[in-house]
């Protein structure tokens, strides 16, 4: 995590910015980039947008979105992956998605990076639960578990292979377990 200096830029000056690579968010009327994804997170990344956009895309009923630039309450943040129900994905007046998303996701995960601060982002997990996220999870692989953060629930630390994964009504029929997501890290 590395926090930029700027001169209390407001989110309006923060999202008239170019673009930064790794890419940067507005927290707390400060910017800062999130670190360069590595294997772990990348892989990890790449297997749940696929395995949520497997079963809801097919029946219309949401798309995880990798990396997707979300603005609400005052911050612009990135979750790793950030699922939105159909009918709340914005359209632009083509018809097309758009490319400006403000709006809390309705399922919000984010995979620890080895530098990434942990307070952080749980901090982004519960500013998106206090703006309408109905779930958030927080897969750290270094330590193979999951904080589950239900909404206006007591989070709950799943670490054990066989433990069940919490998952929105909209994707009832995803079983995974925490052996499930660590998995795909083996080749």
């Amino acid at each position: 995590m590395v926090r930029i200096q700027s001169k209390n830029l407001t989110l309006i000056e923060f999202l008239a910015l170019p673009e930064t690579k790794p890419a940067s968010e507005y927290i707390d009327g400060q910017i800062i980039q999130k670190p360069m994804p590595q294997g772990k997170h990348s892989k990890l990344q790449g297997e749940l947008v696929t395995t949520v956009n497997s079963i809801t895309k097919p029946k219309r009923t949401a798309l995880a979105f990798p990396e997707l630039r979300c603005t609400f309450g005052d911050r612009s943040t990135i979750p790793d992956v950030a699922v939105f129900t159909w009918e709340r994905i914005p359209l632009d007046d083509n018809g097309d998605i758009a490319n400006v998303f403000q709006a809390a996701p309705d399922w919000t995960i984010e995979i620890l990076s080895p530098d990434q601060n942990q307070t952080k982002v749980t901090g982004n997990i519960l500013h998106s639960l206090k703006h309408g996220t109905k779930l958030g999870w927080l897969v750290d692989p270094d330590e193979r578990s999951i904080l589950v953060f239900p909404l206006a629930q007591q989070p709950e630390l799943l670490q054990e292979i066989d433990d069940i994964l919490p998952v929105p009504d909209f994707i009832k029929e995803l079983q995974l377990t925490v052996g499930d997501i660590f998995n795909w890290l083996k080749l």
